[in-house]
């Protein structure tokens, strides 16, 4: 079910049985040749192959704005700090208890882990049923490099501008983590770039997000076995 283009009937003819999926990405730079809402277009992919794959999943419009404080230095980058981002997940949980049998959180962007880990201390306080689930990919690089170049390639490939694509930063972001808390994305990569799009294709694109797709539905399949 797209839930932006149901019905109240339709909602309520399922019974509260039905799991809510809420993307979750941002709005953030992603170097010269991805567009500012990757992470969002990303998120609503995966969320979209979870409902393909299992009944009884609805997929909410996205929470388009993310945390995103380390990219504020890049022009079109509009954020909200994780206390607004926590609050705001917290009352579309609430608001949905009536109405489904849970929420899963289908989350792209990094940045957003902190609003996550409130979010999940409130909702376990309220006694909501939240799957908060964080996207990653073995050997990925850290941003709009190869990886989400090539998952960009495969969501939309009119969106990405492959003639402007360079290699920004490539040094491991478990080095780099230091510095991008303290000083942002800019001042390491003038070009917003952590890692190298290059040798990106849709085939890899698609493997990779056929791998983000199996491994949400397994983790809805755990915490919901019996639905």
């Amino acid at each position: 079910m797209d839930l932006g283009g149901a019905t109240w009937p339709q909602v309520e003819a399922t019974g509260g049985r039905t799991l809510l999926a809420v993307p979750l990405g941002s709005l953030e730079q992603h170097g010269p040749h991805l567009p500012l809402n990757t992470d969002t277009r990303i998120a609503e992919a995966v969320a979209a192959g979870l409902s393909a794959r299992r009944a009884g999943v609805a997929v909410a419009p996205p929470v388009a704005y993310g945390a995103s404080g380390e990219h504020a230095a890049f022009p079109g980058t509009l954020l909200v700090g994780h206390e607004v981002l926590a609050g705001l997940l917290v009352e579309l949980v609430r608001s949905a208890r009536g109405a489904f049998a849970g929420v899963v959180l289908v989350n792209t962007h990094g940045g957003n882990a902190e609003a996550l880990s409130l979010l999940q201390a409130r909702c376990a306080a309220d006694g909501d049923d939240v799957l908060a689930w964080r996207a990653a990919t073995a050997g990925g690089d850290a941003h709009a490099g190869r990886t989400e170049t090539s998952l960009m390639l495969a969501i939309d490939p009119g969106a990405v501008r492959l003639e402007l694509a360079e290699a920004g930063c490539t040094e491991p972001l478990g080095t780099l983590l230091p510095r991008l808390r303290t000083e942002g994305v800019r001042p390491v990569s003038s070009n917003g770039v952590l890692g190298d799009p290059a040798g990106a294709s849709a085939d890899e694109g698609r493997a990779l997000l056929d791998a983000l797709v199996r491994d949400l539905t397994a983790a809805v399949a755990s915490r919901w076995s019996g639905r």
